[in-house]
């Protein structure tokens, strides 16, 4: 990998860890591709990371479907999940295909960057 590519991975990387909506397996996978950078298990955690956030990055329908169910109601309360659910629609509006929360954002930019992060 490119420094370059390193350094962009590594900073987002860093920002999905400390992202307070992170999931535990996403977090896990990125600690592990940071443990993993620069050694003979580069590829193969690269993979696996990129697999793992795929999974869990939240598409904007699934995060509007959430916002208005009866459990995003239970997990928000009422007036936070109705915010919510306005400012998903509007994001989606204006071109998002995913959620924009700070876990999300970052498992997008480096989702960005699959193709150069498989090349190796």
């Amino acid at each position: 990998m490119t420094n370059e590519l390193i350094s962009f991975v590594t900073d987002k990387t860093k920002k999905l860890i400390a992202a307070p909506s992170v999931c535990p397996e996403s977090k896990a996978a990125a600690k592990a591709w940071l443990a993993a950078v620069g050694t003979d298990d580069e590829a193969e955690t690269t993979r696996h990371y990129i697999k793992e956030l795929e999974e869990d990055i939240t598409p904007i329908d699934d995060l509007i479907a959430f916002a208005a169910s009866e459990d995003g109601l239970k997990v928000f309360g009422t007036e936070a999940a109705r915010n919510l659910l306005m400012h998903a629609k509007e994001i989606r509006v204006n071109g998002a295909r995913f959620c924009d929360c700070p876990a999300c954002a970052a498992a997008e930019a480096i989702l960005s960057k699959k193709t150069e992060l498989l090349a190796y």
